[in-house]
């Protein structure tokens, strides 16, 4: 039998570019290379594309040969310049490897569309609504479920501080993992808070401070068929929870530590899986997300947010959830390209 030939996007132009690469690396130990044929794309920070041997090593100065995905049909696949020519590779299934804006926003997945490959993970539509936490908000209260206050600002607005209610969370609207989010404890602190999210996105969300535990859960699946891992707790010290901003995330956080399966009654375990699988559904997600939600004291659940391509690393939470639960990162590699090929 034919091996799949499976095209691997990693890198980016994001902020996220080394979470990708460390994803890209779990995922190329964990490939089953008697049943896929691999080729792997790096996006080089600048924004460079290529085709190299693998997210190992020096891949974006090693000579690797340029390479697109081409949005004509006919190709279904890649054009790789060699030697002043175009050569034409043809895949199967593409699987995108990448976190953050132009990765999970909908902006690639557009390409993915125009080229008619069959390709892991959200669509275009959902990647922008989960990649915006407000439309997220809006969709899944919509729905019926409980999301946390908030209010949209630019960063040239000007903000009345005094009718907030104090701590409140000021995040980019659209970014990932963290980056340019403050904790505001008084109004003297939020025109600098305003400022720093504003360096990530021209669009600011000022969300109320949610009480409650920090729970996880992994989703995998289309339509009605859904798995869902084990959830996770975040354990704090101090602070607030920022993933992947940490020197060296491999060794651990300095204020938090995940406790998977999650310490919580197994009747709040199932309201988890049971809310995020109507997140999921509501926001019309397919092949694999995060989401993140508040369990409050009164036993109640509240989304936090949606990662339609949650890190992949050694020391990110989906695959760890999905392997609590009986599944490698091989086996949710297999589930993605199956997904995506039932999906076409």
């Amino acid at each position: 039998m034919a091996k799949l030939k499976v095209g691997i996007i990693f890198g980016g132009v994001s902020e996220e570019h080394p979470v990708s690469v460390k994803s890209a690396r779990e995922v190329a130990k964990s490939l089953d290379t008697d049943k896929y044929e691999p080729f792997w794309i790096g996006i080089t920070e600048s924004g460079a594309w290529k085709l190299c041997e693998g997210p190992d090593g020096d891949w974006e100065n090693d000579g690797s040969r340029p390479v697109v995905v081409s949005p004509d049909r006919t190709v279904h696949g890649l054009l790789v310049m060699d030697e002043g020519k175009y050569e034409t590779i043809r895949l199967d299934v593409v699987v995108p490897v990448l976190h953050g804006k132009l990765g999970e926003d909908g902006a690639i997945q557009g390409l993915f569309e125009l080229s008619g490959i069959p390709y892991a993970g959200c669509d275009v539509q959902s990647s922008a609504m989960c990649m915006d936490k407000s439309l997220t908000y809006l969709v899944v209260s919509s729905a019926g479920i409980a999301t946390p206050n908030f209010w949209i600002v630019s960063a040239d607005q000007n903000i009345d501080a005094d009718k907030l209610t104090y701590p409140v969370f000021v995040k980019p609207a659209r970014s990932g993992s963290s980056f340019g989010v403050t904790k505001v404890n008084s109004k003297e602190e939020l025109a600098s808070a305003v400022k720093t999210a504003s360096e990530y996105d021209s669009k600011v969300l000022i969300e109320e401070a949610v009480v409650g535990s920090e729970i996880g859960c992994s989703i995998l699946g289309n339509g009605q068929e859904l798995f869902a891992g084990e959830c996770d707790r975040v354990a704090l010290t101090h602070g607030f929870f920022r993933i992947h901003q940490e020197e060296t995330p491999e060794t651990g956080s300095e204020n938090s530590s995940f406790i998977c399966p999650a310490d919580i009654p197994a009747e709040s375990r199932d309201l988890v899986q049971e809310t995020a699988k109507a997140i999921y559904r509501a926001l019309g997600c397919r092949g694999l997300a995060r989401v993140d939600l508040f369990l409050l004291e009164d036993g109640s659940v509240m989304l936090n947010e949606v990662n339609t391509l949650p890190g992949l690393t050694s020391y990110s939470r989906y695959p760890r959830m999905m392997a609590a639960a009986g599944l490698s990162l091989g086996d949710v590699v297999d589930r993605m390209v199956s997904l995506a090929l039932a999906g076409k």
